[in-house]
């Protein structure tokens, strides 16, 4: 499930291959710039800003988002692709290295000095060089009588969070998703233990919360009818949404969890 720390991850791993090498294709498989070709133009940088991807080439920013099923590969020459042409959506390469995105979410391009109108909704990002503790909890917290299951996965809030460290989130300080931040005790503590979490995370090629590598490497998300295993209690299943934010699937400890 890609989430700030995937997105950071794969934004370090283009960066390598892009940044500073002059571009010898760029096919961009979307109406609006399906014209648009910057092959001649040195690649900047690749910035990962919350769930979000910045390719800057000159004056543009190739803005990219994984959604559900996205996914960018890096090849060496002609090495044959682990996925489906019909399923690439963006393919920039230079001598070395291309660079494919598969089934992205969203793809568009932005002038470089407008990439507010992509971004700048975002709060604070988790792992970029903005993040600001004291900025994201009071974002977090600013409606004291919304779910905190809907508030962590609200962007507005603070940038990385999704479903996954979501319900792993809620389980690990023992709050139900349902539960109105009003009635959350030390939020400041919530918004800490996500920074902590998504640090642990970015380098790693598998994602844990319980520490472990192998198996067991969630406590509630996506075990529905298995074992709490802290209390042995069955991990429940539901959705939790709102007008800003559609209904999305969430688990939790119905006894470790209040």
């Amino acid at each position: 499930m890609p989430e700030g720390d995937t997105v950071y991850r794969s934004a370090k791993n283009l960066n390598s291959a892009l940044a500073g090498r002059v571009l010898t294709r760029c096919d961009l498989r979307v109406a609006a710039f399906a014209t648009l070709n910057l092959t001649g133009q040195t690649v900047d940088e690749v910035v990962s800003r919350g769930k979000h991807l910045l390719m800057r080439i000159g004056e543009h920013s190739i803005h990219s988002h994984l959604k559900m099923e996205g996914s960018w590969h890096i090849y060496r020459g002609g090495s044959k692709w682990r996925k489906p042409a019909w399923q690439a959506r963006a393919i920039l390469a230079n001598a070395e290295f291309t660079t494919v995105g598969f089934q992205l979410g969203t793809i568009d391009v932005v002038a470089r000095d407008h990439e507010g109108e992509v971004v700048g909704h975002l709060g604070p990002d988790l792992l970029g060089p903005d993040w600001d503790e004291d900025v994201a909890l009071a974002n977090l917290t600013g409606d004291p009588a919304r779910e905190v299951g809907l508030a962590l996965l609200d962007q507005r809030n603070l940038a990385g969070i999704g479903n996954v460290y979501r319900a792993e989130l809620c389980f690990l300080r023992g709050v139900l998703p349902t539960r109105a931040l009003g009635e959350v005790e030390h939020p400041e503590k919530l918004v800490a233990l996500a920074k902590r979490l998504l640090e642990a995370n970015k380098d790693r090629g598998e994602r844990t919360t319980t520490g472990k590598l192998r198996g067991e490497t969630t406590w509630v998300y996506g075990r529905a009818g298995q074992p709490c295993y802290r209390c042995g209690t069955t991990i429940l299943h539901g959705e939790l949404g709102d007008t800003a934010l559609q209904l999305r699937d969430t688990w939790w400890c119905p006894r470790c969890q209040r």
